[in-house]
């Protein structure tokens, strides 16, 4: 009876901000299912606004779900049905350990965070299940800057496009940049899905030669002299699988390479939030080039499918949009709204942290179990590139781990030209725990360090 809410100033009729303070002051738990609301003529006098905008917000409480009123009685708050909120083993068990996840959360305040996340869905649900604008609302695009901004980007609000994951996006600005025939360059070691991409749009995919600092400049030059690019694609840190980094003196040679002969470009920065001092992206240096994706399923979730993606110019973005369409229609509203709120309330920046600290452990753990094995690895990594030992064969290997928890893929699926090495890549994250995950690596290095190898 005694509540009063605070209205924020969104922009928004006030009928529905008192509706949205409700659904805020419920979430949270200022009030309780079966308190009572106070009568729409005493809130209208404590508000000092009309009593038809108090009725129209009680009435879009009701229709959301958050109210129940009664003739006589009042207006209370609803009871909510009882949901069963044990795991569902088939949803707990789904797993893809081809592709390379980052470490789950399991810290219980950290997972309560991400479910109120889901409560302000809840509240917003039947609009979130409306077509709507492909390139994302403004609310989420202003999320969206807000996260690439610790990525040292401040893009105008009509460059951001809001897009359904890196994936799909790689295939619109691909779709919008080549035609069939057309060739795209690409590091010589790189990601599976641009070769899939590749093969889809008819594209020829060069390798550019790498060293321990990414695609060489001097390779790039002669590649673009040799083959006329329509595009490079590069996945300048942490790059999967090698996990390289590429340093700001190299990047910085590799953008005057591009200003030199205008080559459009798309910067998968997939994982560029997770170390703490990442190089700033290609993009800084060459925005008017650059096709950015934010990708935000190694830094926060990949069942969300989103990516921030940042276009050369408005019209790019235009442009990208309409080939989303053709491709995805839009990103799911729903991830959209989960993921802004996440950012607005610092939960998206807590997973991050999780992620960042957790890798760094499983690091540590496959330097205690590894020791004799060569791979390149760095501290923020969720893999590492192993070499096998001599008469090791990456198939052979990948037979013997059949069933363990940790995903192995060989280097053919990464290889763009020439033979592929006897390497794997070998992911540190998902489901699994530390505990399994030092159990399946010493399994690993025993099976590679035996003596029993070649049967």
């Amino acid at each position: 009876m005694s509540w009063t809410p605070e209205l924020a100033d969104s922009g928004k009729p006030l009928y529905l901000s008192i509706a949205d303070a409700l659904a805020g002051d419920i979430r949270v738990g200022t009030l309780k299912p079966g308190d009572r609301l106070p009568p729409q003529r005493k809130l209208a006098k404590r508000l000092a606004i009309d009593f038809t905008t108090v009725s129209r917000a009680y009435a879009e409480a009701q229709s959301r779900g958050l109210v129940m009123s009664h003739v006589g009685r009042g207006t209370f708050v609803a009871e909510r049905d009882a949901v069963d909120l044990t795991p569902d083993p088939v949803r707990q068990g789904a797993e893809d350990l081809s592709m390379n996840m980052p470490p789950e959360p399991r810290d219980p305040a950290l997972l309560a965070r991400m479910e109120n996340g889901l409560s302000y869905v809840g509240a917003n649900l039947v609009s979130l299940l409306r077509y709507q604008s492909p390139t994302g609302s403004e609310k989420d695009k202003v999320a969206a800057s807000s996260w690439l901004s610790m990525r040292g980007m401040v893009p105008k609000l009509e460059r951001i496009v809001v897009t359904p994951g890196a994936h799909p996006t790689m295939t619109a600005i691909l779709a919008v940049l080549t035609e069939p025939g057309d060739t795209v360059l690409c590091e010589r070691i790189t990601y599976p899905g641009l070769r899939a991409i590749a093969r889809l749009l008819r594209l020829e995919l060069v390798g550019l030669e790498m060293d321990q600092d990414g695609i060489l400049p001097d390779a790039l030059e002669r590649a673009i002299d040799a083959h006329r690019p329509k595009a490079l694609y590069v996945n300048p840190t942490l790059q999967n699988p090698t996990t390289i980094t590429m340093p700001t003196e190299r990047r910085l040679a590799v953008a005057e390479v591009l200003h030199r002969h205008g080559l459009q470009t798309i910067e998968d920065d997939a994982y560029g939030f997770i170390p703490p001092k990442a190089p700033a992206p290609l993009a800084v240096s060459a925005p008017e080039l650059i096709w950015h994706i934010g990708g935000l399923a190694k830094c926060i979730g990949a069942g969300l499918r989103l990516a921030y993606t940042v276009t050369p110019r408005g019209k790019d973005a235009f442009d990208l949009t309409q080939a989303l369409r053709a491709f995805s229609g839009m990103a799911s509203p729903i991830s959209m709204a989960l993921a802004t709120q996440w950012i607005e309330d610092g939960t998206a920046d807590g997973i991050r942290r999780f992620i960042r600290a957790e890798s760094e452990k499983r690091q540590e753990i496959a330097a205690e179990t590894l020791s004799g094995l060569s791979y390149a690895a760095r501290e923020h990594a969720f893999n590492i590139w192993l070499r096998l030992p001599e008469g090791a064969g990456r198939a052979d290997l990948m037979g013997r781990m059949a069933g363990r928890r940790i995903g192995i893929m060989p280097s053919d699926v990464f290889t763009v030209s020439g033979p592929p090495a006897e390497r794997v890549r070998v992911c540190l994250g998902g489901s699994i725990t530390r505990d399994e995950l030092r159990a399946d690596l010493m399994f690993m290095a025993h099976a590679l360090q035996s003596d029993t190898w070649m049967g």
